[in-house]
């Protein structure tokens, strides 16, 4: 990325909504999608962690990646304080579900490989600060492409309870949270993708949340080479409809991690054994 003062303001009208089916899914929020770059840099020093517009899918393993996380720590401390980029605001989709449970693990029993999220919160508004007590929301759909409170939308049958694989973690004082979940499944029109919501000011109940400020509404997406070889493994496999690639994805715009591409790390040494997610989300308060 080039060091260009210029700012950024894109407007896309023709955001395809997720696979929406009359009378089961509300109707999708388009909502304009921005990645403004401040100063000409697009990272900041946020208590030495890489700012989302240098991540980039990582797909070495843990030992061989270690390296590289130094490397992009160091090219992180030595940027200009209060300079980042804010990740793309895109649509929610038609699967939002209001009043998420407050869990670190969002599985119940879902079967699929697993994925460890490690989401680092900056604040635009703050000088690029770390967004402390924030509550980060994410959902998505299971290995055969199937939301729970929508069982069905992609043509399978099997227990809908509303909860799986949603869920959110408040961020700590270095703005970091962590959430464990599964490499989602995928279905009609959309590449493998995860949705994400940022909120402040909630009231937090005994497993859930009330009120609050939702300041970002973003999407997650996967390294198009290793979600080729999970889709095509048990569980993933059983899912016979049709993929659309991340290239073709009506959301995606190939802006790396300010639009949602996860760092990933393997876990091991086969896809089944899972990956690490890193992202950081640069949101704006104000």
């Amino acid at each position: 990325m080039t060091g260009n003062t210029e700012h950024h303001e894109i407007l896309d009208n023709n955001d395809t909504n997720d696979n929406q089916q009359p009378g089961r899914h509300r109707l999708d929020k388009s909502v304009k999608r921005r990645r403004v770059l401040i100063g000409g840099s697009a990272v900041a020093a946020a208590g030495g962690l890489a700012i989302a517009g240098i991540a980039s899918a990582d797909t070495s393993t843990s030992e061989s990646s270690s390296s590289a996380a130094e490397a992009k720590a160091s090219t992180s401390t030595s940027a200009t304080s209060g300079v980042c980029t804010l990740n793309a605001e895109v649509t929610e989709g038609p699967y939002s579900l209001e009043g998420a449970l407050v869990r670190e693990d969002i599985r119940e029993d879902k079967e699929g490989f697993e994925v460890q999220y490690t989401f680092t919160v900056v604040d635009q508004a703050n000088d690029c600060e770390p967004l402390a007590d924030a509550l980060v929301e994410i959902w998505h759909c299971d290995a055969l492409g199937e939301y729970s409170g929508f069982v069905g939308g992609n043509g399978h049958t099997e227990e809908d309870n509303g909860t799986f694989l949603r869920g959110g973690q408040m961020t700590d004082e270095n703005g970091q949270c962590s959430i464990t979940s599964i490499w989602p499944g995928h279905y009609v029109s959309r590449a493998v993708h995860v949705h994400m919501r940022v909120h402040t000011e909630v009231t937090l109940t005994d497993d859930s949340y009330t009120g609050g400020d939702i300041i970002h509404t973003g999407q997650l997406f996967f390294d198009p080479d290793i979600n080729e070889e999970i889709q095509a493994t048990s569980p993933y496999s059983a899912n016979t409809t049709k993929e659309t690639a991340l290239a073709d994805d009506s959301i995606y715009d190939d802006g790396g991690a300010s639009s949602g591409l996860l760092t990933l790390t393997a876990l091991g040494s086969s896809v089944s054994d899972g990956y690490k997610a890193t992202l950081t989300v640069g949101v704006n308060s104000a």
